[in-house]
């Protein structure tokens, strides 16, 4: 009898040491160099994030066994915008069945199926592929296409940025109601840069374009004017600091409705255009506030545009994800034109606002604009001085 519980206890064994090992060589088997039976050093090729608390801080080299490191889905974002500075508390935990190294980051390594290697951890709820590149800074740096957010964001107060937008408003001085609607957007075309805290950063361009109509809600809501933008920005973002060189192409024109209402002769009409290059630079002195400047030369300027062009401003609200609750914001923007001998307008805008983890942005609140008209088709006989009070819907890239 007891050389039979014997045996049975020496079978028993045997078997749970057979599945042990078949899991492992699930992991590693298609790794030429992988055995279970030695400590491996992580390779550093995957962003570590970083914490205030000790127990989280990141150490040189882990001993691991390749056993440790499992297939998983892909985990949950852990993504917030440019000007966002997640703590780890609020950063997701992987799915279920996910082992992790705890003591590197808070979420877990996943395998490259191919090889068994380590990958990157999840963005934006995809894996990144793995690549051979040395790390810099809080990550390695690679190439991106067509990533699904942007580094230079749009100035939430600039009238004539690239966005979705719609504002209604009264033009204090001659009493009407006017629709002045963006249609357009921003997205990156191709990147090569890293990520801290789920903030891109980098080398990106970007590709950006609006048409911007005014329709005349007391008069059947006639078009009035219509502005057409696109650029193609050359960006670089680090952690706090932004520049842009761009180009961009606008032009002006009134509309047909406007010019049958008013009758006004060819001769009053101007044909404003621009193609110009703008330096820009964009900086974020706390996570909430970003401050811009930017200053454009127009190499081609026709029909009462000349060519230089100054815009600053500020935006705030709170960073990150806001969730349904959302949070208020405020933005004010100055716009200065050599056409009108270096003045322009003011725009100040405050609200509420939501942000997802793509860092795109949807606000609604109330808008301030004083200053010459905000379409340009409206510049040399047609100038106008425009007062403009009322409430916005904008959704900005």
């Amino acid at each position: 009898m007891v050389l039979f519980r014997f045996i049975t206890v020496l079978v028993l064994a045997a078997h749970c040491f057979s599945a042990i090992i078949v899991t492992a060589q699930s992991v590693g088997g298609r790794n030429s160099s992988w055995t279970p039976y030695r400590p491996v050093e992580p390779v550093k090729n995957y962003r570590v994030a970083e914490s205030s608390s000790p127990s989280h801080k990141p150490t040189a080299t882990i001993e691991v066994t390749p056993s440790q490191y499992v297939m998983c889905e892909p985990c949950e974002p852990v993504y917030s915008d440019v000007i966002s500075d997640l703590d780890l508390e609020q950063m997701r935990p992987c799915q279920p069945g996910c082992v992790g190294l705890q003591q590197m980051c808070t979420q877990p390594m996943c395998v490259n199926p191919t090889n068994g290697m380590p990958m990157a951890m999840p963005v934006q709820g995809e894996m990144m592929p793995y690549q051979n590149i040395v790390a810099q800074g809080n990550g390695a740096w690679s190439w991106e296409l067509l990533p699904g957010d942007v580094i230079w964001h749009s100035y939430w107060a600039g009238v004539k940025e690239s966005r979705m937008s719609g504002v209604v408003f009264q033009e204090l001085s001659d009493g009407m109601t006017l629709l002045d609607v963006t249609l357009g957007g921003r997205a990156s075309i191709v990147r090569y840069g890293t990520r801290c805290h789920g903030r891109p950063m980098g080398w990106e361009l970007q590709i950006e374009g609006a048409g911007m109509p005014r329709i005349n809600l007391d008069e059947n809501w006639d078009l009035e004017a219509a502005d057409f933008r696109f650029g193609m920005p050359l960006i670089y973002g680090a952690e706090r600091v932004q520049w842009k060189l761009s180009y961009y192409h606008l032009s002006s024109h009134l509309g047909d409705e406007y010019i049958e209402r008013t009758g006004i002769p060819a001769s009053d009409r101007v044909n404003y255009a621009r193609d110009e290059i703008i330096l820009g630079f964009s900086f974020f002195p706390l996570p909430a506030w970003r401050w811009y400047a930017e200053g454009g030369w127009a190499f081609y300027a026709n029909e009462g545009a000349d060519p230089w062009e100054f815009q600053f401003g500020l935006d705030y609200a709170q960073p990150g994800p806001t969730g349904c609750l959302g949070t208020p914001f405020f933005a004010v923007n100055g716009y200065l034109r050599e056409e009108l001998d270096f003045g322009g307008s003011f725009t100040g805008q405050a609200g509420w606002l939501w942000r997802g983890y793509s860092g795109k942005v949807l606000r609604t609140g109330v808008h301030y604009y004083n200053g010459k008209s905000s379409q340009f088709a409206f510049n040399g006989p047609l100038e106008q001085f425009e007062q403009q009070i009322g409430m916005g819907l904008w959704y900005d890239f």
